[in-house]
């Protein structure tokens, strides 16, 4: 759901870090997580091993040589306390899957290449390209009021969807209140498969007042992305996972990517535990099973490793947005973080050690947290750990770190 974690003290960082997407240490919501003890894997335990993958295929398991992911892979499941790790790279010619520790630590089973894994706020992109691609069919004015899609619905606290515009929701300078800071942690923990109701979670998000005047400000806000979400809905009569669906996932052959509904608190296929460390010495939780409706348009979605570096790349490529909505996705703004990341709508931007950009997000749900990133020439990594919230501050900045090792393998650093 958020990237730059909440109140929730990171429980549903569905949103996304704005430092922790792309490539630099990031988290998902908001404030960076809990530090937590780790778990010590033994050596016995931990396993690494590639995936061969083709950007529309599942991957299939091969050996590969990536010293430096490796080092990073294994540092999460040992020293960063998560119990497994997998990293996706590739480019329009293929890619790998690397794997190390354990996607269920009572069977001890190894985590798999293939896996699929909650996304959290990595969510956002695929609303917000539906999003512009109702904007290129002339069903959706950026510059438009909140108000002319969902009338009344925005009031409250200075909150106003007459003065704030759908533009406004994407960039997430909208001043709207994040919802995740009122909702607690140990109610989502102790009772994951309760549904949720998107307006409900406006409404709880407006009876705060406003953060800022609308568009005069940044603050990542999973509200911004509820409202996105019932803007699709009620723009095509149907809900928005439909619209991803229709739009996004079946034209890209996206087989291991669902956005699931209130009746799917599993995760189909292969895929590993997710885990959470509700307390600094609390035992690990399985929080495998989660009803979405607590994420929703923010964060729902699930996904696989090589099917996000496929969207990823088609996205920045332009196989998904007209040149015009896609310069307008890619128009950013500084978020003001530490890590000079960029918020455009929906896809965040960050430099590259090697040159250029890499485009892309983060997300964390509980359960499980995410960062993606693609560069405009054709390469693409995502990272994932089944531990969220309770890992360490190190968990986040090193899978940012994978991700951005992965993107500058083999590329000139005159590369843009």
């Amino acid at each position: 759901m958020a990237r730059y974690q909440s109140t929730l003290g990171g429980l549903l960082a569905l949103a996304a870090v704005v430092g922790g997407t792309a490539c630099a240490p990031g988290d998902d919501t908001s404030p960076r997580q809990n530090a937590a003890h780790a778990i010590q894997a033994s050596a016995d335990a931990t396993t690494a091993h590639a995936t061969q993958a083709s950007a529309h295929a599942a991957p299939a398991y091969v050996t590969a040589d990536h010293p430096q992911l490796r080092t990073l892979l294994d540092r999460l499941t040992t020293r960063d306390g998560a119990p497994g790790a997998l990293v996706a790279l590739g480019d329009r010619s293929g890619g790998e899957v690397l794997t190390s520790g354990l996607a269920d630590v009572r069977s001890q089973a190894p985590m798999r290449g293939d896996s699929r894994f909650r996304i959290g706020s990595m969510t956002k992109p695929f609303v917000a390209t539906v999003m512009l691609q109702l904007v290129g069919e002339g069903r959706v004015a950026l510059g438009a009021h909140v108000e002319r899609y969902l009338p009344g619905v925005v009031r409250g606290h200075e909150n106003d969807g007459r003065k704030i515009t759908v533009g406004e929701l994407l960039q997430h300078t909208s001043g709207i209140p994040d919802y995740l800071d009122h909702l607690k942690p140990e109610d989502v923990l102790n009772h994951p498969r309760t549904h949720y109701d998107a307006r409900d979670l406006v409404k709880l998000a407006l009876a705060s007042p406003r953060v800022f005047q609308p568009g005069t400000n940044w603050a990542y806000s999973n509200t911004d992305y509820l409202l996105a979400g019932m803007i699709i809905e009620r723009v095509t009569g149907r809900p928005y996972g439909d619209e991803i669906r229709r739009r996004i996932i079946e034209p890209l052959g996206l087989r291991q990517t669902s956005v699931p509904d209130d009746d799917d608190t599993a995760i189909l296929g292969p895929h590993p535990r997710g885990y959470a460390r509700p307390g600094q010495d609390a035992p690990l939780k399985d929080i495998t099973a989660l009803n979405p409706t607590v994420a929703g348009a923010s964060g729902s979605m699930i996904s696989s490793g090589a099917d996000l570096n496929r969207f990823l790349d088609a996205l920045v490529r332009g196989e998904l947005l007209a040149p015009a909505q896609l310069r307008q996705m890619m128009k950013t703004r500084a978020t003001g973080g530490q890590d000079e990341g960029a918020y455009g709508l929906g896809l965040e931007s960050h430099r590259l050690p090697c040159g250029g950009l890499a485009w892309g997000h983060d997300g964390g749900i509980p359960g499980y947290e995410a960062i993606g990133a693609a560069t405009v020439d054709g390469k693409q990594a995502t990272t994932m750990v089944n531990l969220y919230p309770g890992g360490t501050q190190a968990q986040s900045s090193d899978m940012a770190s994978a991700v951005r090792t992965a993107l500058c393998e083999n590329r000139s650093s005159s590369t843009r």
